[in-house]
């Protein structure tokens, strides 16, 4: 049996008083065996994440680690220190990083590497946009990106990672893929896989992200290969992201 995530991104959001009520909220959060909940916030509320939080059944984590462990590299966070401030997932590749920050299919699977070996989680994200999706070549963008971390690290990574698909055309933008649609491409996802391991593939737990709410949650998660959510805008509203997890 495969557990069953809903993890929050907070992105460029957030203040110290303006996450206080936030993490209080879910503070109240109710765990079962076999289902996880987390947030990804800001590394500067990292410490704040910690103090709210410890002794709860939600965890925490980053939005993005750098692909280096430690030297002259200013401004960037390392997986180490992440797993220092007690996180224990973060974020690799999501589309923004691959789109505004111009990451490579290379370099998210350098990061994946550093996060893992941190002992952090990692939540490797794949996803085409509009044009890619209108054009036919979905299965071969997602494909393209899984592959980069299949080739350097081999399927047996994936033991310890979570993977997300997020269809660009729908983070932010109030469209969300048909459970059908996300359907299909987790499904070649997990056949993906499945080439290279029977056994990982069956396990390797899959979320679907990209303007999931508490009204369409029930639905897109009750799809066999959707395990889950990676939330972004609806994760800052207590509401909302505690429906979406009563959802699961």
């Amino acid at each position: 049996m495969r557990k069953r995530y809903v993890f929050g991104n907070w992105k460029l959001n957030g203040t110290v008083a303006g996450n206080a009520p936030l993490l209080a909220a879910l503070r109240g959060f109710q765990s079962s065996e076999g289902r996880v909940c987390g947030v990804c916030v800001p590394a500067p509320y990292l410490s704040q994440a910690q103090a709210a939080l410890s002794g709860t059944a939600i965890g925490w984590g980053a939005q993005d680690v750098s692909r280096f462990e430690v030297g002259a590299y200013t401004g960037e966070v390392s997986a180490a220190m992440v797993a220092d401030f007690g996180g224990s997932f973060s974020i690799v590749g999501h589309s923004e990083r691959r789109s505004v920050f111009g990451e490579a299919d290379s370099v998210v699977a350098e990061k994946f590497g550093k996060a893992a070996k941190a002992g952090l989680t990692p939540i490797l994200c794949v996803g085409e946009s509009l044009l890619e999706r209108e054009s036919g070549q979905t299965e071969a963008v997602v494909a393209r990106q899984l592959q980069a971390v299949l080739v350097s690290h081999g399927v047996a990574a994936l033991k310890g990672a979570v993977l997300a698909y997020e269809p660009v055309w729908a983070i932010g933008t109030g469209k969300t893929a048909t459970p059908d649609q996300a359907q299909e491409v987790h499904r070649f996802l997990r056949e993906l896989v499945a080439k290279a391991d029977v056994q990982v593939a069956a396990e390797l737990p899959m979320l679907y992200g990209g303007s999931v709410k508490k009204s369409n949650a029930a639905e897109l998660f009750a799809m066999p290969d959707i395990d889950g959510g990676l939330i972004g805008g609806a994760s800052l509203i207590a509401d909302e992201f505690l429906g979406i997890w009563s959802a699961l």
